[in-house]
């Protein structure tokens, strides 16, 4: 099992986790599971998330297609996500 660090910005922490939370069964599916979020404590918006992933090549195919890229959107990430795996 390895794990995956993922940090952005989003406009809304109040927006983004909602959309976070119910993408869950799209996360899962791809084998990425035990989602933790954490914010900043000087900007609420700056999230980190980390997470166990079985696959990590199949993860990096999950994130590169429409389906996060489009929720992510509609969450109001702002920029590109800061991603890594480690073991």
């Amino acid at each position: 099992m390895a794990s995956m660090m993922i940090r952005h910005k989003v406009a809304s922490y109040d927006l983004w986790k909602p959309h976070f939370d119910a993408h869950r069964p799209s996360r899962e599916g791809a084998g990425v599971t035990n989602a933790r979020v954490y914010r900043g404590v000087e900007d609420a918006n700056d999230v980190v998330v980390v997470a166990d992933v079985a696959d990590p090549e199949a993860v990096k195919a999950w994130a590169s297609g429409s389906d996060l890229r489009a929720a992510m959107e509609n969450a109001g990430v702002v920029g590109a996500p800061l991603v890594m795996f480690g073991a």
